[in-house]
């Protein structure tokens, strides 16, 4: 069985849990060590039963406890040459990782990590990388998409692969026009390698979805331009307009930003 959990998604801090038996991985490591530490403890998840990190991208808010994980427990860190080598000059992360766990991958190379098989694909944002994350165990397809400046052909083709999906629904774009954020930072957000939006989400999702596709959990939600209220409702009108009915066609759900999601057991 496999199961997934979101440890937070948002600024504060991103970082997720996708195991199958009793082998884990973590996908970003952007939240302190000692609410890390609860939430296993909460889930009674041993922490060595997570094998590996895969790193999307170097902002603190993704990478924050990965030397500290990497170094202390062993835990080998999968990113792009790009990503490892911001990881390093990144003052944030005051214990480096090892070399010896420095995995570096290379984008739509398909690689076996533990019990799974990842390929890493382009993504684009304003970091020194930014990578998606499609994840198969047996039959089953897991993708996650998160810091999302635009959506590109490479990205729509892992969204019709997915069965389940993680994909960011960063902010309202009328809360983001009339909020209060200085201009160059709403231009940096709204840019093509900045955050997606509501409406370019559920965009996103009306025209790649296949019939094979699950569940999406929407993720990284702005504090100040987004409510999870609305991220859902927005998302699910913009579906509704193609005849897409979410909670029929597939679940929809809206991650967390500061608090652990529940566990999910994927079929």
């Amino acid at each position: 069985m496999l199961k997934f959990i979101s440890f937070g998604s948002g600024s504060s801090g991103n970082c997720y849990y996708f195991s199958a038996g009793s082998e884990g991985l973590l996908i970003d490591a952007g939240i302190g060590m000692r609410t890390l530490k609860k939430y296993l403890h909460d889930y009674n998840i041993k922490l060595d039963e997570i094998k590996n990190i895969l790193i999307t991208h170097d902002h603190a808010d993704h990478i924050k406890a990965v030397g500290v994980l990497s170094a202390d427990y062993n835990m080998p860190v999968y990113a792009t040459r790009e990503v490892h080598n911001g990881i390093t000059r990144n003052y944030c992360v005051h214990k480096k990782i090892p070399s010896e766990n420095t995995k570096v991958i290379e984008k739509d190379v398909r690689i076996k990590v533990g019990d799974f098989y990842i390929t890493p694909f382009s993504v684009p944002h304003d970091s020194s990388d930014n990578v998606g994350y499609c994840i198969e165990s047996g039959d089953t397809v897991f993708c996650l998409m998160t810091d999302v400046g635009h959506v590109t052909d490479e990205m729509k083709k892992y969204i019709s692969m997915s069965d389940y999906l993680v994909l960011e629904a960063n902010y309202d774009q009328e809360m983001l026009r009339v909020g209060n954020y200085p201009q160059y930072l709403k231009d940096r957000i709204a840019s093509d390698r900045g955050h997606l939006s509501n409406t370019d989400c559920g965009e996103a999702l009306a025209n790649n979805a296949t019939e094979k596709l699950k569940k999406v959990w929407l993720c990284h939600l702005s504090e100040e331009n987004n409510h999870p209220v609305l991220a859902q409702k927005t998302v699910e009108q913009v579906l509704r307009s193609y005849g897409i009915i979410a909670g029929k066609d597939f679940e929809l759900e809206v991650l967390k930003r500061k608090s652990a999601s529940e566990l999910f057991e994927l079929g």
